[in-house]
């Protein structure tokens, strides 16, 4: 992004703002708190919590060197005077910018303009073993890597994000788990072909902008063509993305014109009863998909697809009233379910996602498979000197990019307090953002915290769609990934 675009849309948000009386000045204060601090003109300094320096001592080793445990990583070298860390990543592409892959997908962006190296995002003095790390012994403060050596640690943190599970689909014949970014034998096979599609994965995400084409095509054509799009039954990173991509393929198809966008009939399965966990934004996009003729069915979990008959198979759940308990004196409530087959031309499928075996089944893993940890501290329960962030942390809501710029900030002052002997004061206050793609054009920017209520940082109504925060998503986040929280400061 050059200087005269950045200037074009720092000019077009600053007139949104005062339009409805919000200064410059007043809107950097709100900015940097906020998840905007970049876009309206701030510097590095502006955006980053002051940082003091800190003679404290300790070795600290870095599970994953993507973008929670690479920014956890600068930051430790901006913070620390004399560092000594160490990163455990075998990925060449772990910090690449996941959230683009969403635009890849519609072919507004190439995967070029996500895939970074790794490499080039190492702090100076900063080793990387490039390595998996395999077992986990927290009471002798040590790690084992694939590759046999044992790493010693004072403290530890856990920012390994989590796996692609397309092996719990049946009939899609794949049998591995795989990671958003490095290699997808066994998986591009089956998710690229025949319709079926899946941005959660590098390749996935440009296979799929093949396919929509092939659909938005054949509904031009005069063909009538069915779009389905999937939520699993699991936690997953960027709960806004099975949306995003639903919003991106309507926008194509009314690209192609009226007839195109007619012959298309495009239904959400999700597996929960709600658009969204706040309110606000669930009544916001259920009318957003009313108004764009977008259907949905509630309680839908895929569980096998057939790729030469495109069908789909979901297991449709609800609850009903129970028998009558005598001592309670009211009814039970009885889950029933069954399974329901639904033909597709156009699958999306985001899988099921989980943390690795090798953690979850680990002392530091917990029966979720999650890495178990006080939601404001982000230490570990059982061991002190463990701390998590990211997607494998175990918090309500907290598997974004936006949450990870939060969290790692509390991490870095949290495991340096630990080291000076203080108490934990750092707080993570479950800050998370998503900003909801509704065209080629507009995004909500969803703003919240565990209290499930909008926490917007600008005085606009954040249920609605704007053209500013489109020019947020599009042009600044990812120069704010890049040189803000990669750099440790943002």
């Amino acid at each position: 992004m050059g200087q005269k675009d950045l200037k074009k849309m720092v000019d077009a948000v600053e007139q949104e703002l005062k339009s409805h009386g919000v200064s410059r000045r007043d809107a950097m204060k709100m900015a940097a708190v906020g998840s905007s601090a970049f876009l309206l003109g701030g510097t590095n300094a502006q955006a980053a919590t002051e940082a003091r320096a800190s003679d404290a001592k300790g070795k600290i080793l870095i599970i994953g060197g993507g973008l929670a445990g690479m920014s956890t990583a600068a930051r430790f070298t901006n913070t620390l005077s004399n560092p000594d860390i160490t990163i455990i990543e075998p990925g060449d592409t772990a910090t690449s910018y996941q959230p683009g892959q969403t635009l890849v997908g519609a072919g507004l962006w190439t995967d070029s303009d996500v895939n970074y190296k790794t490499a080039d995002f190492i702090p100076s003095g900063v080793k990387v073993i490039k390595e998996k790390a395999v077992e986990f012994n927290p009471d002798n403060n040590t790690v084992k890597t694939s590759g046999g050596q044992e790493i010693s640690y004072d403290f530890l943190v856990i920012a390994a994000g989590l796996q692609l599970d397309f092996s719990k689909i049946q009939g899609l014949g794949i049998s591995n788990s795989i990671l958003s970014r490095g290699s997808d034998e066994g998986v591009r096979g089956a998710i690229g072909k025949n319709g079926i599609s899946s941005i959660y994965f590098a390749n996935g995400a440009t296979d799929t902008w093949a396919n929509m084409q092939k659909f938005v095509a054949d509904a031009k054509s005069g063909k009538k063509v069915r779009g389905v799009f999937t939520h699993p039954n699991t936690p997953i990173k960027c709960g806004g993305a099975p949306k995003k991509i639903m919003y991106l393929t309507d926008a194509r198809l009314r690209e192609a014109g009226d007839a195109a966008r007619a012959n298309a009939d495009l239904t959400f399965y999700p597996n929960g009863s709600k658009m969204f966990g706040v309110p606000e934004y669930h009544n916001a996009i259920q009318k957003q998909f009313e108004v764009r003729d977008m259907k949905w069915n509630y309680r839908h979990n895929l569980i096998a697809v057939d790729p030469e008959k495109k069908i789909a198979t979901f297991n449709s759940h609800w609850k009903q009233k129970g028998a009558w308990d005598e001592d309670l004196e009211e009814y039970g409530i009885e889950t029933k379910s069954k399974t329901k087959e639904v033909p597709f031309d156009f699958l999306h499928i985001t899988p099921p996602m989980s943390a690795a075996k090798e953690i979850a089944d680990s002392p530091v893993g917990s029966g979720k498979g999650w890495v178990p940890v006080n939601k404001e501290t982000l230490q570990h329960v059982k061991f002190p000197n463990v701390f998590a962030l990211g997607d494998i942390a175990a918090v309500p809501m907290g598997k974004t990019g936006g949450s990870a710029r939060k969290q790692y900030k509390v991490v870095v002052d949290n495991v340096i307090a630990s080291m000076e002997g203080k108490e934990l004061t750092s707080k993570y206050a479950g800050y998370t953002v998503c900003p909801l793609i509704t065209s080629i054009g507009t995004v909500m920017l969803a703003e919240f915290n565990w209290t499930k209520k909008p926490t917007p940082s600008f005085p606009l109504d954040p249920t609605q769609e704007r053209y500013i925060w489109w020019l947020l998503k599009v042009y600044a986040l990812k120069p704010m990934t890049q040189y803000g929280m990669l750099s440790g400061r943002a």
